[in-house]
């Protein structure tokens, strides 16, 4: 997974979703940061920011990412240039 932040700059970090818990009202996303730096960075999602997210996910291109044989190989997926 790869993050960019206007507050970075043109920094692009590398990390891995490393765990989702609950915790009272929200779910606890889990991210451990690995390059350039080492950070786990966590993001806690309330029951709308989890309905959009499933919303934004059954769009018909983001189906078709999933359902796409070439996304379940063990390759790195190509970088997506400026995001």
């Amino acid at each position: 997974m790869l993050f960019r932040s206007t507050g970075l700059g043109k920094t692009e970090l590398i990390g891995r979703v490393d765990d989702l818990k609950r915790q009272g009202d929200y779910l606890i996303m889990y991210v451990d940061v690995v390059d350039p730096v080492k950070w786990r960075i966590r993001a806690a999602l309330g029951f709308r920011d989890l309905a959009k997210v499933i919303g934004c996910c059954a769009k018909a291109a983001i189906i078709g990412f999933i359902l796409s044989p070439k996304q379940w190989g063990n390759k790195e997926p190509t970088h997506p240039g400026e995001f």
